[in-house]
């Protein structure tokens, strides 16, 4: 495969990133139909770390009933592109990869004329106790068919949008039921909610408490809500130093696509994006018993997403950036969901001191770092509360001074 022109490397670029938001759609789908009532218990990270400097799985899925394994998404690449990427990611045994038992590998095989020796050399580089389980652009167009009744005929750049109609269609369907999927209407608030929380979710609220789509998240007050913010660190240096404005497009839609489904994955909201600033809630809108400690686990995540977006992006410029990843605040407390018209469900604001906190305490974090409050840390179980130590008060303007804690990850971007 010679390389590509800028424009195609851009619409190969979309393609990875739509194909990783639908491997995560089919193994959560996979996993919750043989477990029904718990779809969120199967965990699924974005760019999840390695353990080696730059070194990032596109996807980690840890079931419940089974190991955790690995996929890499890995369309358009060249022979040797891919052999030595997943080489680099693979090959060593680190803690990262402990009870990990197979690397799925999605990729255009067919568009390798010799790829029975690119897998042989794939599967010699992976790290003793990992296999390899190919899904081909045939098996994943199976898979979509099987799972989400989607017809198409291939996996190209050229039909990315009427593969993203189909599934976002496909999961309305799912989410919110009908007498069949051909005769199902994707109206406007469902394409909102399914922007805002995971489809399966959606039918968790529907099937468990009869909710019409109207009712799933009302205007009202909601009390003790988890608000994580993030923020990419030095966007600013990072935008001023690219000449490509297609590299900063392709980077800030990697990072908004990917941290969506990070927080609708864990079973979260996510309320908005804001520049290079993320904002998700936890509790929303029924106040579950792990709220809070899966919204410290996302932070977690999301540094690893901060630092994958990161390093992609110094990659493609010259000048050495000074920091990069993300900083995340985090603080709990009650939120007014508020219609943006009147009458109107489909666009919703939120309001609350919980949210001006949280962009406080992520103010003060620096790179790779957690900054929360004190009443967030206490809803931590004490095996993590562990982890975070004490910092100054911090200055929250109108509000006070906050109590604060901060985390740091350790990972290098």
């Amino acid at each position: 495969m010679p390389d590509q022109p800028a424009e195609e490397q851009g619409h190969l670029t979309q393609l990875r990133l739509l194909l990783e938001e639908l491997c995560c759609e089919l193994c959560r789908f996979e996993h919750a139909t043989r477990d029904h009532r718990h779809a969120q218990r199967v965990r699924i990270d974005r760019e999840y770390y390695l353990g080696i400097p730059g070194a990032f799985a596109d996807i980690r899925v840890a079931p419940v009933e089974s190991a955790p394994y690995l996929i890499e998404v890995k369309f358009g690449y060249s022979a040797d592109k891919l052999v030595r990427h997943l080489k680099r990611k693979f090959s060593a045994a680190t803690p990262a990869l402990a009870n990990a038992t197979k690397v799925v590998l999605v990729v255009d095989a067919a568009g390798h004329e010799n790829w029975p020796e690119v897998e042989a050399a794939i599967i010699a580089s992976l790290a003793p106790g990992l296999t390899l389980e190919v899904w081909s652009e045939d098996r994943l167009i199976q898979l979509l068919r099987d799972r989400f009744l989607i017809e198409i005929s291939a996996i190209t750049p050229d039909n990315l949008i009427e593969v993203r109609q189909a599934i976002d269609r496909a999961q309305g369907y799912f989410a919110f039921g009908g007498e069949s999927q051909a005769a199902y209407e994707h109206e406007p608030l469902n394409a909102e909610l399914l922007w805002h929380f995971g489809f399966w979710k959606l039918r968790e609220l529907r099937e468990a408490r009869q909710l019409r789509p109207r009712d799933m998240l009302p205007p009202g007050l909601y009390r003790n809500v988890a608000v994580l913010i993030a923020d990419l660190c030095s966007f600013s240096s990072y935008v001023r130093d690219t000449a490509d404005g297609r590299i900063v497009r392709e980077s800030l839609t990697s990072f908004y696509s990917k941290a969506r489904y990070q927080i609708i994955n864990s079973g979260g909201m996510l309320y908005q994006f804001v520049g290079d600033e993320v904002i998700g809630f936890f509790g929303l809108p029924d106040r579950e018993a792990d709220a809070v400690q899966t919204a410290f686990e996302t932070a977690q995540a999301l540094i690893s997403i901060g630092n994958s977006v990161s390093h992609h992006w110094q990659r493609q410029i010259d000048r050495v950036q000074n920091s990069g990843g993300v900083h995340v605040g985090l603080a709990i407390g009650d939120l007014q969901i508020v219609s943006l018209r009147p009458f109107g469900r489909t666009h919703v604001g939120a309001i609350g001191d919980c949210i001006n906190v949280a962009a406080r305490l992520m103010s003060t974090a620096g790179p790779g770092e957690v900054a929360a409050s004190n009443s967030f840390l206490q809803s931590l179980d004490e095996e993590t509360q562990g982890q975070f130590q004490e910092v100054e008060p911090v200055e929250a303007r109108n509000v006070g001074r906050i109590k604060a804690w901060k985390w740091a990850s350790g990972q290098g971007v």
